[in-house]
């Protein structure tokens, strides 16, 4: 339990970091990110939410999306990977992401 909380959080903080450089970049309408209590949100004005989330029992990261909806990751192979269709959550978000924000995000470290 002590890894996943770990690993979890250095995602969500590393997300959070990055997004947050890209909405002052990019001069989002309506931009704001928040990080309390295992929930990463990121308002995108108009163009929606995401909440990203641990789930301590599941040892899981949730995501919701205003794009693709509801994903469960779990922690494999060092990344977060949505079992039901094997995409990896960083490449969700930058994939989503630079759709929505029409700029090419990269999230890496």
């Amino acid at each position: 339990e002590k890894e996943f909380h770990s690993v979890a959080n250095e995602t969500l903080h590393r997300l959070q970091e990055k997004i947050d450089e890209y909405g002052e970049k990019l001069a989002i309408d309506g931009f704001d990110t928040d990080f309390a209590e295992g929930v990463l949100t990121v308002r995108l004005g108009d163009l929606g939410t995401y909440v990203i989330n641990k789930q301590t029992p599941n040892r899981q990261i949730w995501l919701s999306s205003p794009v693709s909806g509801p994903a469960r990751f779990d922690w494999q192979d060092l990344q977060w990977v949505y079992r039901r269709t094997k995409v990896e959550l960083q490449s969700l978000l930058e994939k989503e992401l630079s759709e929505l924000l029409g700029h090419s995000i990269d999230l890496g470290e």
